[in-house]
């Protein structure tokens, strides 16, 4: 029968692919027993959504199992999120891990689908999750998305946001303006107006934060980018080289401010045909991979464009919740995988493995 020690000596050659370390000096074993040939303990991803997570739990497994004396292993997996933010005690939004702006260098792009998709997926993976629609001008997540529960003034004075799908927690401008009244702000109003949203509202104890920003490089990104310790920032693009370009830009002006790039995801990538299953990439292809790896950041992945995300989103039940099944959800779950494996790595790099 092994001891705890020879336990935890089989352990540290699991090393995790993306951090580059073993498991046991990223503190992700935990509570190792040894009781006549049983061995026992927890196994602790840095995220619900880990990319790897099958491969780390089979090889922990095999590692101990292999030991002379083990008869039975018994792993529990669990996951606390890594922080990849500074975050002070003194914020209105302490409890808030990590803050992922979903941003693009210009509209029509799908950026809304994509935030409103990727903080379902995330919350489906096991994760608390808010999101916040910060698109002043355009705030479509009410539109695209079913608020099951309104949000309400909390007894600190606040605001308790609004419930979807999940448990995915909601705030937007959308809420408290007429639905056809146009937002007529200028710049200081309008970066009064974002910071209120993400400050006066109980966030509570959240694991990510997903922020619908307004396209472009104006007062939104930059009050956002200058106010918030950001986790980093998502560019959402579409395959024609006009929109690279301009996704680009604004990817630069991130960099420009010290915000880290989490990566590039192209939306509208290609059409499968329902019939014969070919593809056709109708706006061109690979054209956000290209701009990735000239720019040396990561390609998260290719989003289709697909009838269903559209059907579904006019129902108010995004393709995540309303058709799990599809090829569309399986792709943002993809995507959602390469974030949260990207932010384990920010926050790795920025000693989160040690506290």
């Amino acid at each position: 029968m092994p001891s705890v020690e020879e336990v935890v000596a089989a352990l540290r050659k699991v090393v995790d692919p993306e951090l580059g370390r073993d498991i046991v000096s990223l503190g992700m074993v935990k509570d190792v027993k040894v009781e006549k040939g049983r061995v026992s303990f927890t196994l602790e991803l840095t995220t619900p959504a880990c990319p790897f997570n099958a491969q780390i739990e089979q090889q922990a497994r095999e590692s101990v199992k292999g030991l002379p004396g083990v008869g039975e292993v018994d792993m529990k997996v669990t996951s606390r999120v890594w922080s990849a933010r500074p975050i002070s005690q003194a914020e209105p939004f302490a409890g808030v891990k990590n803050i992922i702006a979903v941003a693009s260098g210009k509209g029509g792009v799908g950026k809304s689908t994509v935030a409103v998709n990727l903080a379902l997926a995330l919350a489906e993976a096991g994760a608390k999750v808010g999101l916040l629609d910060a698109d002043i001008y355009g705030p479509t997540v009410p539109k695209i998305i079913k608020i099951l529960s309104p949000p309400s003034r909390a007894s600190s004075g606040k605001l308790n946001p609004a419930e979807t799908y999940l448990g995915v927690k909601v705030m937007s401008l959308g809420f408290f303006v007429q639905e056809d009244s146009p937002v007529i702000w200028r710049g200081p109003l309008l970066a009064g107006a974002l910071k209120q949203l993400l400050t006066d509202t109980e966030w509570g104890e959240v694991d990510y934060l997903v922020v619908d920003l307004p396209p472009g490089t104006g007062d939104a990104p930059l009050t956002l980018a200058q106010t918030v310790p950001l986790t980093g920032v998502v560019i959402v693009t579409t395959p024609q080289e006009a929109s690279v370009v301009i996704a680009s830009k604004a990817l630069n002006m991130f960099k420009t401010l010290g915000i880290p790039i989490i990566g590039i995801v192209e939306n509208m990538s290609y059409f499968r045909c329902p019939g014969c299953g070919e593809k056709t990439h109708i706006f061109g292809e690979s054209g956000g991979k290209l701009v990735a790896k000239s720019l040396g950041v990561n390609f998260l992945g290719e989003l289709p464009l697909n009838p269903d995300i559209r059907e579904y989103h006019d129902m108010g039940k995004p393709v995540i919740v309303g058709k799990p099944e599809s090829e569309s959800a399986e792709a943002f779950r993809q995507l959602v995988r390469n974030i949260a494996g990207r932010i384990s790595v920010l926050a790795h790099e920025r000693g989160a493995s040690k506290g």
